[in-house]
């Protein structure tokens, strides 16, 4: 299995006791045996307009520079977004969506000895992405009826990072409404599972995120990060995406550079559920975290 540089040779401690079921996720020519310690995924925004980190990264060379360091942090995925999916963003054509992000994939590619993943909705957007050296695909709208997506990400061998999401990133957070969240996103899922094994993509290729914050209130989201474990039932990877979000502001009166801690408890909270990623903005410190909570857990008395 391709692996993050021995720069950082603690994360590659043994799984904790009790670390899951076994399971196998491949993107592309990448491939992850699970149980294993939380697999780190550092978010490269190629945006102007991000809610966490402002346009910092817009441009290729900085977005370049941002992943390297990521990667060096710990990062074991990268994943490459040019389009903001925070509530109410405007949509961004496929044109200038690929202006953003190629660049950076295309340098990234020969450079980093581990996964890139493309954070988009657009199957144009995708191929040209998968094309330039990306691995994995990240759709937040799974929810689609078009299986284009689907069936390049058979075509290519790639991975699958299938989300939940209600409404689209202009609506998701106008009136969000379940009857039992946790179920209904479960009978998504399900449905999804066998929706993409008609197009094509294997069990394997496919990761399952429940979309916090993604057409979700406070208490939906509690409500998911509650039965995470709920969902491993699945028999699929499950990756949580929780970093520096909203709902962590509201709940703790924090703004945004100041929900490092309550992201941190989320991905300790995740590790300890059975989650086998974590999506972060915070690498290095995200990677310090749950590699304490490794420890401590490898060393517990019962």
């Amino acid at each position: 299995m391709n692996r993050a540089p021995s720069s950082n040779p603690s994360r590659r401690c043994p799984p904790a006791p009790g670390g899951g079921p076994s399971m196998r996720f491949r993107a592309g020519r990448f491939r992850y045996d699970f149980p294993r310690p939380l697999l780190i995924m550092g978010i490269v925004n190629v945006t102007p307009d991000s809610f966490a980190d402002g346009g910092r990264y817009f441009s290729s060379g900085a977005a370049v520079e941002h992943a390297l360091e990521l990667v060096n942090a710990g990062a074991e995925i990268i994943d490459v977004g040019g389009e903001s999916t925070r509530p109410n963003a405007q949509p961004v054509e496929a044109a200038e969506e690929c202006r953003r992000v190629l660049p950076v994939i295309e340098q990234l590619a020969g450079r980093i000895p581990v996964p890139i993943s493309i954070d988009t909705r657009k199957v144009e957007v995708a191929e040209a992405a998968l094309r330039a050296g990306a691995s994995l695909g990240n759709d937040i709208g799974a929810h689609r009826g078009d299986d284009g997506l689907w069936r390049l990400v058979a075509a290519h061998g790639a991975g699958y990072v299938c989300m939940h999401m209600q409404g689209t990133p202009q609506t998701m957070q106008q009136h969000p409404c379940y009857v039992d969240v946790v179920a209904e996103v479960e009978g998504f899922f399900a449905d999804r599972l066998a929706a993409l094994r008609q197009a094509g993509v294997a069990a394997d290729q496919v990761i399952l995120d429940v979309g916090i914050g993604f057409g979700k209130n406070d208490e939906h989201n509690l409500q998911l990060l509650g039965a995470l474990r709920h969902f491993t039932k699945l028999g699929r990877p499950l990756l949580l995406g929780v970093s520096r979000k909203s709902f962590i502001g509201r709940l703790l009166k924090a703004e945004v550079d100041a929900r490092l801690p309550g992201s941190l408890a989320c991905s300790c909270w995740a590790a300890e559920a059975g989650v086998q990623a974590v999506r972060v903005h915070d690498v290095a410190e995200t990677v310090q975290a749950v590699q304490m909570w490794e420890l401590l857990r490898a060393h517990q008395r019962t």
